[in-house]
């Protein structure tokens, strides 16, 4: 365990880069890693953690009731439709969603992560009895299925493609947290589109991307030629990210036919390794897009 432990406090970043490759390739089951917290799907599996993160992204989207005692979506009387891109080990957003009066809730990621075990549950309605909510549950069963079937939520586990099973302008509210960072590169696009397919008119969609490196905060990603970064054995290995930095991702999401607007943008003062070691194709960046390592991105469809 000490050995395990010290992986991810103090060793280089290629330590790290080479230990997970050898790592993710053992056939230990998923549950064992994030025991060790060595692979993880984020932390929305803390219930106060889940459920500020949705509070801070609903505020940054403007989509709150301003007049309720109670946080609550301004579902102006009609539908009000949620979307969580890659809820990773749990499911809270749906409970939570329910609560402030979500019609449905869709959860979208590219595996069965989410825990199903009814301790998680109890720890998120106890929060929410606490904060003075009425549970969405119509009896007292913790299972996994009634949860979903009680909160109008569905849970679906094919990536982007699960994406297409929506209809189109159906959701009003899309977030994530530290996901679209994890999108494959040759696959941004397609998802960027798929969710200006979904928005309603007036939807909006609040994202908070990290563009660190995800091997211990800097831009060592950047060394790699693309050939390398973007095949299997780094794709599939724990560390992956797609390297789109802030300017082309904005870009990106403009073609779509978003209105961008960017609440929150974290810089470094000054770049965490020397521009010498990055690989050519990110070397000719500028400082300003190089400098982001983080941002909360607020989209809206043009009407």
């Amino acid at each position: 365990m000490n050995l395990l432990f010290s992986l991810k406090q103090g060793c280089p970043w290629w330590i790290r880069v080479g230990a997970k490759i050898i790592l993710a390739r053992f056939p230990v089951p998923y549950t064992v890693w994030k025991h060790l917290r060595l692979f993880e799907h984020g932390d929305m599996n803390r219930p106060q953690c889940a459920f500020d993160t949705l509070i801070e992204h609903a505020q940054s989207g403007a989509i709150l009731d301003g007049f309720s005692l109670l946080p609550r979506f301004a579902d102006n009387g009609r539908q009000f439709n949620v979307l969580e891109l890659g809820p990773g080990d749990s499911l809270f957003t749906a409970i939570i969603s329910k609560v402030l009066g979500a019609s449905h809730t869709w959860l979208v990621d590219v595996g069965p992560f989410a825990t199903k075990h009814s301790d998680a549950f109890i720890e998120l309605f106890d929060l929410l009895r606490q904060k003075g909510f009425a549970l969405p549950a119509s009896n007292s069963s913790m299972l996994f299925e009634d949860i979903l079937r009680d909160c109008n939520a569905q849970y679906l586990t094919d990536g982007i493609q699960s994406l297409s099973q929506l209809q189109a302008a159906s959701i009003d509210f899309c977030f994530s947290n530290a996901v679209l960072e994890h999108i494959p590169k040759e696959d941004f696009v397609q998802l960027a589109d798929e969710l200006s397919r979904i928005l309603k008119p007036g939807g909006v969609c609040v994202h908070r991307v990290d563009f660190q490196d995800h091997l211990g905060g800097s831009l060592n990603n950047l060394r790699f030629t693309d050939r390398i970064w973007e095949g299997l054995l780094f794709r599939n290995s724990g560390f992956y990210t797609n390297r789109i930095r802030f300017g082309q991702m904005k870009m990106i999401f403009e073609c779509a036919g978003f209105e961008c607007s960017v609440p929150r943008l974290l810089r470094w003062d000054r770049l965490p390794i020397s521009r010498s070691k990055f690989d050519s194709a990110f070397s000719q960046l500028t400082d300003d897009d190089l400098l982001i390592y983080g941002c909360d991105i607020v989209l809206k469809r043009k009407l």
